[in-house]
C-alpha cells in the first residue's frame, strides 16, 4: 500500500505539519504498512521549507555578512525587526517567515556588487505551493529526507478536499508530565528537539483567545523613552558606524550593545550622557555583533558576547578592556547568554551550539585569567536560556545563596543545578506538549510565601507560567514545590519580575500584560509597536558563523528577544531599533491622577477606595502603618469628593428637559454619598456637600432621595435635623408617603418637631410612623393604641362593618399589642430591656381599664378587650396565649392571667351579641390553657356546660356548621375532660353533631357506630366508602373491630349502593367477594342492580375482573339488564367484557334485535357468513323504508343510518377477506353490490331523488371490494344485470371510470414508491463506496492505546492500522485489546477507541460474534455475505452522519407491517415495532396526493 505525502504549508508558520494519508486497497480494510526501522528519522522540518535553507546556504552568507558590516538597513540582517503590528491578524504572515533571513526587505544592492537575495514573498495558494515544490523538487534529497515514493501524486480536488483535522477533540496529555515532588532531581539526560517533540502536531492547539478585560485597576504601568539614549544611538550609527542596537544590559549603568561590535555605556542620571564607547569597528569586524552583555553587582565589569563566539570583560570604571576570551567554548557558535553570578570571579555563557559553559575569572601573578568548564553539553539538547539566581544585598546572607543557583530550559526540559560547593542537579523538569516555535523562558525573584521568604522560578514555554518554589531544608538539601501554575491565552517571548507580587509578560504580538501573581488577575495591557523592539534571530541561527544550529534551535529564535530586554530595581528597559523605552510601576497617586486627567471621578474613586481597603494590586508608594495609609487615602478621597461635586454642578445642562438633568445627577450624586459613608465623613456629606447640592433643586431632590436605602439599612443613622426635616418636606412634596414612613421608622427623629411629625403622619394614614414617634420620641407606648381604638371601636359597637382603612388600623393595632407584650419594638427592633417591664405592664393595664379616659356614661365595662373581641377574636386570643406563653410564673404573673380570663369570660358569656364561633374561640383559648401542664387558671366548669347548652341547643338552626365546628375544637384543645361524655354525645346527637359523635365513637374504639354517623351526616355521606376501606384494610385494629364495621357495612350494602354504586361496587370487589350473588339475590330494585353489576363487571370502570370469581349467569344477566336498560351500549360493553359465553349471549342479543351486536358476537364466534347477514338484513330493510319512503321529513337521517350501516358492513367484509378464499369473497361482496343496487333499479328513472346517494355508496362498495375480487368479474357481475345488460352504456359509465380512476392512483402509487425506494437505495450506496474508497488521515502520529509515536517503537514484526475514523494503532497493541480476530484466514480489525465508545451496543456484539466465526452479519438477509467490522463501522458512521427519518426509513418501516408476505433487500429483524416505529410519533405525516386527472 502506497502511501500519500501532502505537504504542508510553508515552515515558519504556526500551524507547521506533515500530514500523511495512505490510500486503500480495497473497501472497508484498514491500510497498514511495516515501519522502516532501518531509515533514521527524518530532521524536523516541513518538507515544502527544504529549499529554502538550501539557497540560503549557497548564496546567502557572504551578502548577510557584507550587510553587517556596512550597517545599512535595519532588516532582519541584524535581527533587529521593524515594528511588529500589535494586533494578531496584522501579523507577519507564515509565508514571510519561511523566506530565508538573509536581510532587509526591500533592500539595495550592496556596494561591492555581491547580490542580495529576494524580499520575502507573499503566501502562495495550494495550487502555486504545488507549482513552486515541482520547480524546486531538485534540490530535495529523497534519501537525505526519507520521503517515500509516491504511486500517483495528489490532485489539486484531492487535496482540497480533506478534512481539517485541526478540530480534534482527544489531545493527549503528556505522559511524562510527572509532579515537582516526584520528579527526578538528579537527571541529566535530555534529548533534542529535533528527536523527539519536534514531530508532535497536537501541542499546535491553542485556546480560544479571550478578549482583553476592561482594566478595573487604571493605569499601572507607565512606559516611557529614554529621549538622550535614544537620540545619541541613533547618532552613534551614523557618526561613528556603530550600527544597530543589538543587545541591553541595565544596572546602575546602561550598555547598549551594537551590530558592529560597540558597547555604548550610559548614565541613568536625567542628562543620559554616554559615559563610554567601548570597542570599535575594526573589532566589530573580526567578532561580528554583540549579542549578549552583562553588568556584575558593583556595576564594575561588563561582559560582551559576540556573534562569533568571542567574549570580553571591560572596566566600566576606566573604560580599559580587562580580557578578551576566545577560547571558552567550542568555536563557530555565537554567545546567546552570558550572565555574571553573584559572585564577581563566575559567570556563566550559553552558546548557539545548546551548552552551557562556567567561566572562572583569576588573577595569578598580576594576570588575568579565565577558566572555562563545560555545565551542559548541547549533544543532549539545546539550552537555549539561562538564569542564574541573583540575590538583592539585603539577602546575600540567605542560607540558599552558598549555593550559585543556576536554572537552565533546553529545547524540551528546564534544570535547576547548583554550581557550590560542587556541582549537582538539584531538579529537571520536562515541559509536556508544547509549541516547538515558543520560547523557553526563566525568571528567579525572592517572595515571601507563609512568613519566609525564598527564590521562585517562573518558567514557561508557549502559553502556560509555572512557579517553582525552592526552600532548603535544616539538612541542606533543596527542595522545590510547585505553585499554582497561570494559563494565558497569548503565546509568551519574555517574562520579567518587577517585584515580587507582579509579573510584566510580553506576548508574540508586543502586547504587555501585567500580572497579579497571587490572584492571576491581568491588571493592564499595553500595545508597545512603537518600541520596535529588537531580535535576536540571527544569533540564534548562528548566521555569522555559517548557521551551523539546529532547526528546532533556530525555530526558537525567531521569536527569541532574551537581550533586548533588561530589568533593574523596579525598571525594565526595552531595546528598540532606534530607541530605548523603560517602563515603571505607576505610585498610587500617579494612577488616581491619571485616572482624574481622562475625567474618570467614578473610576479613580473605585481605584482610591481599593487602596484604602488593602485590596489593590501592584501599590507603589503607600508606606506606614495601616491607620496612616488610611489617612491619607481618605484626605485624597475627600479632595476628590468635593472636586466631583463641584464639577457636577458645573456640568450640569442649564436648559432642557428636566429628566437629562436628573439623569445626570443620578449617575454622580449616589457615588459621592455611597463613598462619604464608606469613609464615615457624614460631617463633609451633611455639610460642605449638601450645601453645594443645596444650590440646585434637582441635585438636592437626588441627593435626599440616594439617603434613602442607607437609611433603609440603618447604614445612616445621624442625620442632622435640617436634612431630616427637607428629607421628610421632600417626600411629601412628591407624594412618596410609603417611602417617607420607611425612612421615619429607621430615624433618630428625636432632633425634630415631635407633634409635626405626628400630625403628618396622622393626616397621611402612616400609622406605623405614628407609633414609633410616640414609642421612640417620647416612650409613649399607650397614646398610639387611643387614637386607633378611637377609629374603631365606634362602628363595632355600632354594629356597623368597617372600612378597609379601619381594618388595616385593626390589624396593626393587634400587632402592635403582640411586639409591646413580647418586648419588641413596632415595626422593627426591640424595646430597650430596662423598659420592656414597664411596657408590658402599661399595655395590660390599658386593656383591663374598666372605662376609656373619654368614655360615655353609659359605656359597657372593659371598651378596650370588647372592642378587640369584636374585631378579631380569635386573632386577639391568639396575642394573649402567646403573650401566656412567655409568662413566668411569678406573682404578678398568674394574677394578670387570671384577671384577664375573668374579664373575657365576664364580657363574652354576659352578653349575647357574641357570634357562637367568638364564644367557641374563648372556651378553645381557656381549654388549652388549661390543659397544660403548669396551669394556674382556675375557670367554673359550670361555664363549660353553659356554653355546650348553647352551642347545642340553639334557639334556631342557623349557624349549625359553625357551632359543631366551635365545639369539635373545643373537645380536641382538651375541653372534653370540662364535660360528662354521655350527655355530651346525647346531646350531639339531638343537635346532629355527627362529627362530634364521630370524635367521641372513637375515644370509645366503636367504630361500627362511625358508620351511621356518616350516612346520616348529608355533608360527609361520600367519605363512608374511604372510612370502611381504611379500618378493614388498615392495620392497628383487632379483628373483633374490623368484623363489626363489616357487618354493618353488609347490612347497608343497598344504602351504599344508592349512595354510589361504583364505589359501592369498588368495596365489594375488594372485601365482599364471597357475598356478590347474596347481595345480588337481595337487591329488588332492578335498575339499582344493574347500575351495580355495571361498575362490578365492565372493566372500564377500573375493577380489577381477576379479583373476580363469578358464575357465568352473573354475566348475561348483566347483559339481559344492560339489553333493556342501555341498548345504545351494548355493542361497546360486549367488546370489552372478557367472561361472556357467546351462545347464550347471541340469544339475549338477538331476543332484544340488537342487530350489530348479534353480528359482532357470530364474527367472534367464527361465523363470518351468519354475521354478514345479519348486517346485509339490516341493511335492506333500511334501504326497504327508504324506497317505500314517500317525502316524509325523516329521509335524511335515515340516509345517514343507512351510510353507518353501509361502512360498518364494508368493514366486516375488509376484516374478513383476507382469510377466506375466493369463493366466500364474492359470496360476501357480491350480495352487498347487489342489496345497493336493487333500489337503484327499483327507481326506474335517473331522477329519483335517492339516485345520487345511492350512487355514490355503490361506487364506495364497488372501490372497497376492488381490492379483493378481480376487476373483470366485477364488470361481468355488473353487465350480466338485466337491467345494465340492455340499453346504452351510460348508466354505468360512472361506476366504471370511478373504478378505473382507482386503479390509476394505486399504479402511480406503486411507481412512486418504487422511485423512492431505488433514489434512496442508490444515494446511500453511493455515500458508502466515497467513504470506503476515501484516503485514510491518522489524525495524529501516536498509538492511541500505547500513546508511542510509532517511529519509536523497535519491533520489527510490528504494523501500524490507520482506520478511516482517523485513530492510529500498533498491531500488536490492538491484539492485547483483543480487537484483532482471524475470519476466514484474514484477518479482522476493530478500532479499539471507537468501538470502546459504542461498548454495549451492536457493533461489540456483532465483533463477538465475528470473533466466535458465526459470520452473522448487521443486516441478516438469506443468502448474503456478512459485512465485515470496517463496512459495519462505516455503515454506523454513514448513519450517525444523516440522522432523521429519510424516505428509505418510511419505506422499511411500511415493510415491517407486512411481516407475514416475502422478505426483500432492506427486510429487518422484527421486533417491537410500537414501540420504535416511525409512525408512532405524534408528529409524523404521510401525505400522498390523488394522481392528476387524465384528459380526454
Amino acid at each position: 500500500m502506497s502511501p500519500m505525502i501532502s505537504f504542508s504549508p510553508p515552515a515558519g508558520s504556526r500551524s507547521r505539519r506533515t500530514r500523511v494519508r495512505f490510500r486503500k486497497r480495497r473497501p472497508g480494510a484498514a491500510a497498514r504498512f511495516p515501519i522502516n526501522r532501518s531509515v533514521p528519522s527524518p530532521p524536523p522540518l516541513s518538507y515544502r521549507r527544504a529549499a529554502a535553507p538550501l539557497t540560503a546556504a549557497r548564496g546567502g552568507r557572504r551578502c548577510r555578512a557584507a550587510h553587517a558590516r556596512s550597517g545599512g538597513g535595519s532588516g532582519r540582517g541584524f535581527e533587529s525587526r521593524r515594528r511588529r503590528p500589535a494586533h494578531p491578524a496584522a501579523s507577519r504572515s507564515p509565508a514571510m517567515d519561511a523566506a530565508p533571513e538573509d536581510g532587509p526587505a526591500g533592500a539595495e544592492a550592496e556596494p561591492d556588487g555581491l547580490p542580495c537575495p529576494e524580499p520575502p514573498a507573499p503566501r502562495l495558494s495550494v495550487a502555486e505551493l504545488d507549482r513552486e515544490l515541482d520547480s524546486r523538487s531538485e534540490l530535495i534529497d529523497d534519501k537525505e529526507f526519507d520521503i517515500p515514493q509516491v504511486d500517483t501524486p495528489p490532485t489539486l480536488e484531492s487535496i482540497l478536499n480533506e478534512t481539517d483535522d485541526e478540530e480534534e477533540s482527544f489531545v493527549l496529555e503528556d505522559p511524562f508530565l510527572l509532579n515537582i515532588d516526584n520528579t527526578d532531581t538528579h537527571s541529566y539526560d535530555t534529548s533534542s528537539v529535533a528527536s523527539s517533540d519536534s514531530g508532535d502536531r497536537t501541542h499546535l492547539k491553542r485556546k480560544k483567545k479571550l478578549p482583553d478585560s476592561l482594566s478595573l485597576h487604571g493605569s499601572v504601568i507607565r512606559l516611557s523613552l529614554l529621549k538622550g539614549i535614544s537620540a545619541q544611538i541613533v547618532s552613534a550609527a551614523d557618526k561613528v558606524d556603530a550600527g544597530l542596537p543589538t543587545a541591553i544590559a541595565a544596572s546602575n549603568l546602561i550598555a547598549v550593545g551594537t551590530s558592529h561590535g560597540l558597547a555604548l555605556i550610559f548614565g541613568k542620571d536625567q542628562n543620559q550622557a554616554l559615559r563610554l564607547c567601548l570597542g570599535s569597528t575594526a573589532v566589530g569586524a573580526q567578532y561580528g555583533a554583540i549579542s549578549a552583555l552583562s553588568i556584575n553587582n558593583d556595576c564594575s565589569r561588563l561582559l560582551c558576547g559576540f556573534a562569533k563566539g568571542q567574549i570580553t570583560m571591560w572596566d566600566l570604571a576606566s573604560g580599559k578592556l580587562l580580557r578578551s576570551i576566545t577560547d571558552a567554548h567550542p568555536p563557530g557558535t555565537a554567545i546567546l547568554h552570558i550572565k555574571f553570578t553573584d559572585d564577581p570571579t563566575l559567570a556563566i555563557c550559553n552558546d548557539s551550539g545548546g551548552s552551557v559553559f562556567e567561566l572562572s575569572f583569576k588573577r595569578v601573578m598580576g594576570v588575568r585569567t579565565c577558566e572555562s568548564r563545560c555545565l551542559f553539553s548541547g549533544s543532549k539538547g539545546e539550552v537555549c536560556c539561562i538564569e542564574p539566581l541573583h540575590a538583592k544585598v539585603e539577602l546575600r546572607d540567605h542560607p540558599i545563596t552558598q549555593y550559585s543557583l543556576l536554572a537552565m530550559a533546553s529545547l524540551t526540559k528546564i534544570l535547576v543545578i547548583g554550581l557550590k560547593p560542587s556541582l549537582k542537579v538539584w531538579m529537571t523538569f520536562p515541559y509536556g506538549r508544547m509549541d516547538p516555535s515558543s520560547v523557553p523562558l526563566l525568571a528567579w525573584h525572592f517572595v515571601a510565601v507563609q512568613n519566609s521568604v525564598n527564590p521562585m522560578l517562573a518558567f514557561c514555554r508557549g502559553d502556560v507560567v509555572h512557579f517553582l518554589l525552592v526552600k532548603r531544608d535544616d539538612t541542606g538539601a533543596i527542595h522545590v514545590t510547585k505553585q499554582k501554575q497561570l494559563h494565558l491565552h497569548y503565546d509568551l517571548i519574555n517574562f520579567t519580575w518587577i517585584n515580587s507580587r507582579t509579573a510584566v509578560l510580553l506576548d508574540s504580538v508586543e502586547k504587555l500584560h501585567v500580572i497579579d501573581r497571587q490572584t492571576q488577575e491581568e491588571l493592564e495591557t499595553i500595545e508597545i509597536p512603537e518600541v520596535q523592539l529588537v531580535y535576536n534571530s540571527s544569533h540564534f541561527k548562528s548566521l555569522a558563523t555559517g548557521g551551523n544550529v539546529s532547526e528546532a534551535l533556530a525555530l526558537v529564535g525567531e521569536k527569541a528577544c532574551y537581550q533586548s530586554i533588561s530589568s533593574c530595581g523596579g525598571q525594565i528597559f526595552y531595546l528598540g531599533t532606534k530607541s530605548v523605552h523603560v517602563m515603571t510601576l505607576r505610585s498610587w497617586r500617579e494612577r488616581i491622577d491619571h485616572l482624574l486627567k481622562q475625567e474618570r471621578l467614578t473610576d479613580a474613586l473605585a481605584l482610591a477606595w481599593s487602596f484604602y481597603e488593602g485590596k489593590a494590586k501592584a501599590v507603589v508608594g503607600l508606606s506606614g502603618d495601616t491607620s496612616k495609609r488610611k489617612a491619607v487615602i481618605a484626605d485624597r478621597m475627600v479632595e476628590i469628593l468635593l472636586h466631583y461635586a463641584d464639577r457636577t454642578l458645573k456640568k450640569c445642562p442649564d436648559q432642557g428637559k428636566i429628566q437629562v438633568m436628573e439623569q445626570h445627577f443620578q449617575d454622580v450624586v449616589p457615588v459621592i454619598v455611597d463613598y462619604c459613608l464608606l469613609l464615615q465623613r457624614t460631617d463633609l456629606l451633611f455639610n460642605q456637600i449638601y450645601d453645594k447640592m443645596s444650590e440646585n433643586s434637582v441635585a438636592k431632590g437626588i441627593f435626599l432621595e440616594c439617603l434613602e436605602p442607607y437609611i433603609l439599612s440603618d447604614k445612616l443613622m445621624g442625620i442632622t435635623a435640617q436634612v431630616m426635616k427637607d428629607l421628610l418636606l421632600h417626600f411629601q412634596d412628591k407624594n412618596r408617603l410609603e417611602n417617607m414612613e420607611a425612612c421615619i421608622v429607621h430615624m433618630d427623629i428625636t432632633s425634630l418637631d415631635i407633634q409635626q411629625v405626628v400630625l403628618l403622619c396622622w393626616e397621611n394614614h402612616l400609622y406605623d410612623a405614628m407609633i414609633y414617634v410616640y414609642n421612640s420620641g417620647m416612650n409613649d407606648f399607650i397614646s398610639p393604641m387611643e387614637k386607633l381604638l378611637k377609629v374603631i371601636a365606634p362602628p363595632l359597637d355600632a354594629g356597623k362593618s368597617l372600612t378597609d382603612e379601619q381594618v388595616v388600623m385593626g390589624n396593626k393595632l393587634l400587632v402592635y399589642i403582640s411586639c409591646c407584650l413580647a418586648g419588641r419594638a413596632y415595626p422593627l427592633g426591640d424595646i430597650p430591656e430596662d423598659l420592656v417591664p414597664l411596657v408590658k405592664n402599661q399595655i395590660f393595664e390599658f386593656l383591663i381599664r374598666l372605662h376609656s379616659t373619654e368614655g360615655s356614661v353609659d359605656e359597657e365595662v372593659y371598651p378596650h378587650i370588647r372592642t378587640l373581641l369584636h374585631f378579631d377574636t380569635r386573632e386577639f386570643l391568639n396575642v394573649l396565649a402567646l403573650t401566656f406563653e412567655d409568662f413566668k410564673n411569678d406573682k404578678q404573673a398568674v394574677e394578670y392571667q387570671q384577671r384577664i380570663v375573668d374579664i373575657l369570660l365576664k364580657v363574652m358569656v354576659e352578653n349575647s351579641d357574641f357570634t357562637p364561633s367568638q364564644v367557641g374561640c374563648l372556651f378553645t383559648f381557656l381549654a388549652r390553657q388549661l390543659a397544660k401542664p403548669n396551669n394556674t387558671l382556675f375557670v367554673n366548669r359550670t361555664l363549660f356546660d353553659q356554653v355546650l347548652e348553647f352551642l347545642c341547643s340553639p334557639d334556631d338552626d342557623s349557624r349549625h356548621s359553625e357551632r359543631q365546628q366551635v365545639l369539635l375544637e373545643l373537645l380536641q384543645a382538651g375541653g372534653i375532660v370540662q364535660f360528662e361524655e354521655s350527655r355530651l354525645i346525647q346531646m350531639a346527637e339531638k343537635a346532629e353533631f355527627y362529627q362530634i359523635c364521630e370524635f367521641m365513637y372513637e375515644r370509645e374504639l366503636r367504630y361500627d357506630k362511625i358508620i351511621d354517623c356518616y350516612l346520616r351526616d348529608p355533608v360527609r355521606k361520600e367519605e363512608v366508602f374511604n372510612y370502611i376501606h381504611n379500618i378493614l384494610s388498615m392495620p392497628g385494629y383487632s379483628a373483633e373491630e374490623k368484623q363489626s364495621v363489616w357487618q354493618k357495612a353488609l347490612e347497608h350494602i343497598e344504602e351504599l349502593l344508592l349512595l354510589s354504586p361504583c364505589k359501592a361496587a369498588d368495596l365489594v370487589a375488594i372485601h365482599f367477594t364471597e357475598q356478590i350473588e347474596s347481595i345480588i339475590a337481595n337487591l329488588q330494585d332492578q335498575f339499582l342492580l344493574f347500575q351495580f353489576l355495571r361498575s362490578l363487571l365492565d372493566p372500564r370502570e377500573g375493577i380489577n375482573q381477576d379479583l373476580l370469581h363469578l358464575p357465568p349467569h352473573v354475566t348475561e344477566q348483566f347483559i339481559e339488564l344492560l339489553c333493556q336498560h342501555s341498548p345504545e351500549h351494548v355493542l361497546e360493553t360486549l367488546k370489552v367484557l372478557e367472561y361472556c359465553r357467546l351462545e347464550e349471549t347471541i340469544q339475549i342479543t338477538q331476543k332484544h334485535q340488537l342487530h350489530e351486536a348479534s353480528s359482532y358476537l357470530l364474527e367472534k364466534k367464527g361465523d363470518i357468513h351468519g354475521a354478514f347477514l345479519v348486517m346485509l338484513e339490516r341493511l335492506q330493510s333500511k334501504l326497504l323504508m327508504l324506497t317505500q319512503d314517500d317525502g316524509g321529513s325523516a329521509e335524511l337521517p335515515l340516509l345517514e343510518s343507512i351510510e353507518d350501516t353501509l361502512m360498518k358492513t364494508i368493514a366486516l367484509c375488509q376484516r374478513n377477506s383476507h382469510n377466506l378464499n375466493q369463493q366466500q369473497r364474492e359470496a360476501l361482496w357480491f350480495p352487498l353490490l347487489e342489496a345497493m343496487m336493487s333500489p337503484q333499479k327499483l327507481s326506474g328513472s335517473s331522477q329519483y331523488r335517492y339516485a345520487e346517494s345511492l350512487k355514490s355508496l355503490t361506487m364506495q362498495v364497488l372501490n372497497n371490494m376492488a381490492a379483493f375480487i378481480p376487476l373483470p368479474l366485477i364488470l361481468q357481475r355488473i353487465l350480466q344485470d338485466p337491467v345494465y345488460g340492455k340499453g346504452k352504456l351510460g348508466e354505468i359509465q360512472g361506476l366504471i371510470l370511478g373504478m378505473l380512476d382507482t386503479f390509476n392512483y394505486e399504479q402511480t402509487l406503486l411507481e412512486t414508491t418504487t422511485n423512492l425506494l431505488n433514489h434512496d437505495l442508490h444515494w446511500s450506496l453511493c455515500n458508502l463506496r466515497a467513504s470506503v474508497t476515501r484516503g485514510l488521515t491518522p489524525k495524529q502520529d501516536y498509538c492511541c492505546i500505547c500513546l508511542q509515536q510509532y517511529k519509536r517503537r523497535q519491533e520489527s514484526a510490528d504494523e501500524i492500522i490507520v482506520f478511516s475514523c482517523g485513530h492510529l494503532y500498533h498491531s500488536l497493541c490492538l491484539l492485547s485489546k483483543e480487537c484483532g480476530a482471524v475470519s476466514k484466514d484474514v484477518m479482522r480489525w476493530m478500532c479499539y477507541k471507537c468501538n470502546l465508545s459504542n461498548k454495549g451496543g451492536k457493533l461489540s456484539e456483532n465483533f463477538s460474534e465475528l470473533k466466535k466465526g458465526s459470520g452473522t452479519s448487521l443486516a441478516q438477509t438469506g443468502s448474503e455475505s456478512a459485512l465485515d467490522p470496517q463496512q459495519i463501522q462505516a455503515f454506523d458512521q454513514l448513519c450517525r452522519l444523516n440522522r432523521g427519518t429519510s424516505r428509505l426509513a418510511l419505506l422499511t418501516e411500511l415493510s415491517r407491517a407486512h411481516g407475514g408476505e416475502k422478505h426483500g433487500l432492506l427486510s429487518v429483524s422484527h421486533g417491537d415495532s410500537a414501540a420504535s416505529s416511525v409512525f408512532q410519533d405524534e408528529t409524523f405525516q404521510l401525505h400522498l396526493a390523488p394522481p392528476p386527472l387524465m384528459d380526454d
